[in-house]
């Protein structure tokens, strides 16, 4: 009973702490709507300074707010009887539809810097934005490439995962460190009279921004660093099977495709070592993370 009643307090502080960084990431995405509506001029793609304005919209959605649910998406307690393999289609979906918006992005302040003939990559922002854009594509072709494709062998998977791990958490924090160098960078420039010194209504909201992107950074790192809400391992070893296909199937196959008549006994080592062989894997690192 005291340790029914201690998996649900853990399982409400859970809840708090998502609907906390769900709230905190959608607060964000609202304010930076807010900032180029209100504030600035809005939102077009004519090479205005309207163009420019998809550039902190779109990174705050995408790069911040849809790759920060990815990255928790296998901590939600209701997933864990979902199949391993249609969670990682719903992990790399998401990573793929951030790494769109942050392209599209990089494009607009790109263009919006041609047409009005400022350079480009010169600020330490630029450097580490471009660096992580270019990283997080590697991340996603390589989690691609390795864990969801069926090709790799598993010592692989298992040797690539710690490090799939890091490398993901690793770009999120630095994204929140580059839009809020980015921000900064915007205010320093376009507010002149009053300054930003001067503390302009303006300031004050994008300050506000900035704290809630900390906000939900370290809400994110938080859940996604605590080892006891990660996907249970039971639910980890489960071998997958063909769509559509079910555990009988499977031997059967096997049978047919071995050749050497391997009895019921053998199978049944296989299975027992491939899922040994599956859990090694899942427990070489506490979650995937593109």
């Amino acid at each position: 009973a005291a340790r029914g009643a201690r998996k649900m307090e853990d399982y409400g502080r859970f809840l708090v702490l998502l609907v906390s960084a769900l709230l905190v990431g959608f607060v964000s995405v609202v304010f930076s709507l807010v900032w180029v509506f209100h504030y600035r001029e809005g939102l077009s793609w004519d090479g205005s300074s309207g163009e420019f304005n998809w550039h902190p919209v779109l990174t705050i959605t995408g790069f911040v707010f849809i790759q920060g649910i990815a990255i928790i998406v296998y901590r939600l307690p209701w997933t864990w009887k979902c199949s391993k393999l249609l969670m990682k289609f719903i992990h790399a979906g998401l990573n793929t539809i951030a790494m769109i918006l942050a392209i599209v992005a990089m494009v607009a302040v790109f263009d919006f810097h041609n047409a009005k003939n400022i350079p480009n990559m010169y600020s330490l922002h630029s450097w580490i934005g471009l660096a992580a854009v270019i990283f997080y594509a590697l991340q996603l072709f390589l989690g691609f490439a390795v864990f969801l494709l069926p090709f790799a062998p598993v010592p692989l998977r298992a040797a690539l995962m710690p490090i799939h791990v890091y490398s993901g958490l690793t770009i999120f924090a630095t994204v929140i460190a580059t839009a809020l160098m980015g921000i900064t960078e915007k205010l320093i420039f376009s507010l002149k009279s009053p300054a930003y010194s001067a503390f302009p209504p303006e300031a004050t909201f994008v300050n506000c921004l900035g704290l809630l992107l900390i906000m939900f950074g370290a809400l994110v790192l938080w859940m996604a660093s605590r080892a006891h809400w990660k996907r249970p391992p039971e639910e980890n070893a489960k071998v997958l099977l063909p769509v559509g296909g079910t555990s009988e199937d499977t031997e059967a196959e096997s049978t047919m495709t071995d050749g050497n008549n391997a009895d019921k006994s053998d199978l049944r080592i296989n299975s027992e070592a491939a899922r040994k062989q599956n859990l090694k894997l899942d427990e070489a690192g506490q979650r995937s993370t593109m």
